[in-house]
């Protein structure tokens, strides 16, 4: 069930979309397009939810402002004639840097594949198969060898824990630098 609400706290009068759930807690999020998703149990009173984002008003109107700059950093979006460019550049860095790490880690990916995702710039999938977007292509070569490592190491750890970033750390003791130049 959706409903739009609004808060009507102090100077805010921010829209929210509720989305009711069989969750068991009240959650917030802030969409790309800057809309406040409100997210509560099935039977949640809508006085709790109204409490619960004006205790959140703080957080909301900092994660709004970060939302709205990364948006106005972004410009607009990509043509498809650039992502098929980015598709195309990453066809051909890709499967190179991928076979010297692999080579290196001494891991072995069953297969390479890249896409047009937003919102990660890779994956591995159960089966070793790795994924990279297209819009890695747009970071430095070092932050992209940073990727190519980070999923290679899923193959042998398919979490975060402290022996996946120490199998990252062995190959690329530099990692957190190259990690921070992803754009």
């Amino acid at each position: 069930m959706r409903f739009l609400g609004y808060c009507g706290i102090l100077n805010c009068m921010e829209n929210y979309t509720l989305i009711r759930s069989r969750r068991r807690t009240l959650a917030l999020e802030i969409t790309r397009d800057c809309r406040l998703l409100v997210r509560a149990p099935l039977r949640c009173s809508e006085g709790t939810i109204r409490d619960f984002v004006a205790r959140n008003q703080t957080w909301i109107e900092r994660h709004m402002a970060k939302v709205r700059q990364r948006a106005a950093q972004a410009g607009p979006p990509p043509t498809e004639e650039e992502i098929d460019a980015l598709k195309a550049r990453a066809r051909a860095v890709l499967p190179d840097k991928v076979a010297h790490y692999a080579e290196v880690m001494g891991l072995s990916p069953t297969g390479l594949k890249v896409t047009s995702a937003q919102k990660r710039y890779g994956s591995c999938s159960a089966k070793n198969s790795l994924c990279f977007s297209c819009y890695l292509m747009r970071s430095p070569d070092e932050a992209i060898d940073a990727v190519v490592v980070h999923e290679l190491a899923h193959i042998r750890y398919k979490n975060h824990g402290k022996e996946f970033y120490a199998l990252i750390h062995r190959y690329m003791p530099d990692y957190q630098a190259r990690k921070k130049l992803l754009k």
